[in-house]
């Protein structure tokens, strides 16, 4: 038992942070074999053993980022399980969080995130020039935006959704665009095609992230934001058989969420009873609502906005397009009469078309069609491309391509080789 005990002592002997006096009492009560007292010890040494550790691994008393929360779990390990720390403008700053990993080599702002988030927002900053805004339009979009920021002050139910609808080709897009640009509004564009996705769930939680994104763009940048989805119902609609998908029922039942609790947003994180953000007004353009799932656009979460432009508003929008051209109102008026029942994009591709010539004369001058990839690709390298001049518009080749693109519509139309093709193809 002496042995026994001269061994563990010999143990104790090689732990630095062992006093030397309880390897003295330690032996002394070996010998007249008091093996409780030594147990004793034994315990005391391996508690100061671990507080010494223990303190060997604190960084500092007063430091926050090993303070234990009623569960025994430190900052750190709460803020990397809740992943909600979405604050787009602090990051690994100099000065602010742990010097010594923001070097120069990264620069003094090193959140790697940083640019990546101030990239989710739409400026708007490629729209040069005066366009025309429809009233109407103006009207409508700029009302739902106001009214979703100060709900709080009015006494009404206001739907968080705007749905902007109408024919194909008529500028629901670009007006809206137009409208945040004048109103200094900087919202988050999705797309029809990021409503689906090989794993379930995913463009349900983008939704959910995208919101909250907007929400902290009103927070820190102190600007207005909104989530826009453009053609929503070529993503949700049900046409024909087409069957809904998991993810289609998601983004449903997200979108239906959000409307009815519009400053909770969970992402998958821990609730949090104080995690509330603000309210972010969505606005959704389609061609068709009535292919959505009716609650979801029922009068209490979307209000429905029908676009069909009046000849007034054509008129309008085709003069500012043709206005740099010198193109003076009259002859626009008598352009849109000559086509009428025709959508706005119609009108740009006519301007469009009247291109194809000076094309290819341009294509003529660099070297012809034969060698066109070489000598274009290595000219525009070396910066050397002789430069286009635009033609000269004239109310004549306007039409003269308008009369063209009305030719193929027609033809198409009238053609429908899909019968030829598809021999057991319905009317």
């Amino acid at each position: 038992m002496i042995l026994g005990l001269r061994i563990n002592t010999n143990r104790l002997s090689f732990n630095n942070t062992c006093d030397n006096l309880l390897i003295n009492k330690i032996r002394s009560n070996s010998r007249r074999g008091n093996l409780v007292f030594a147990k004793t010890i034994s315990s005391n040494s391996e508690e100061i053993d671990e507080k010494s550790v223990k303190n060997e691994k604190k960084i500092s008393d007063q430091s926050s980022w090993e303070a234990k929360d009623s569960e025994g779990k430190d900052y750190l390990y709460r803020l990397g399980k809740e992943a909600d720390n979405m604050n787009i403008s602090v990051g690994a700053r100099a000065g602010i969080i742990d010097d010594l990993f923001v070097g120069n080599f990264l620069g003094k702002d090193s959140d790697i995130v940083f640019d990546y988030r101030q990239k989710a927002t739409r400026t708007f900053e490629y729209l040069q020039g005066d366009y025309y805004i429809a009233p109407v339009f103006m009207d409508k979009v700029a009302c739902h935006l106001v009214k979703n920021f100060i709900v709080n002050q009015l006494n009404v139910k206001v739907p968080l959704i705007l749905g902007i609808w109408g024919g194909k080709g008529q500028g629901k897009t670009f007006q809206t665009e137009l409208i945040f640009r004048a109103m200094g509004v900087e919202p988050i564009i999705m797309s029809a095609g990021e409503l689906e996705s090989e794993r379930a769930g995913e463009p349900g939680r983008m939704i959910r992230e995208r919101y909250r994104t907007a929400s902290q763009v009103i927070q820190n940048q102190g600007k207005m934001s909104c989530l826009m989805i453009n053609d929503i119902d070529a993503g949700l609609g049900r046409h024909g058989h087409t069957q809904m998908t998991v993810n289609n029922q998601i983004v449903v039942g997200t979108l239906m969420n959000l409307c009815d609790n519009p400053t909770r947003v969970s992402i998958g994180q821990d609730w949090r009873a104080s995690d509330m953000t603000h309210r972010v007004p969505i606005i959704v353009t389609g061609n068709d609502l009535s292919t959505i799932y009716a609650p979801l656009i029922r009068d209490g979460r979307m209000d429905k906005f029908y676009w069909q432009p009046t000849r007034e508003d054509i008129i309008g929008i085709v003069h500012r397009m043709y206005e740099k051209d010198g193109i003076p109102r009259d002859a626009v008026e008598s352009i849109v009469d000559t086509f009428p029942n025709q959508a706005l994009d119609f009108y740009g591709a006519m301007r469009s078309r009247t291109y194809d010539r000076s094309i290819s004369k341009w294509v003529e001058e660099i070297g012809g069609f034969e060698n066109l990839g070489k000598t274009l690709l290595k000219r525009k390298k070396e910066g050397k491309l002789p430069t286009f001049i635009p033609p000269e518009q004239t109310v004549e080749g306007l039409l003269e391509s308008g009369n063209s693109l009305i030719r193929e519509q027609q033809l198409i139309m009238g053609s429908k080789l899909s019968k030829e093709y598809m021999k057991n193809l319905d009317d």
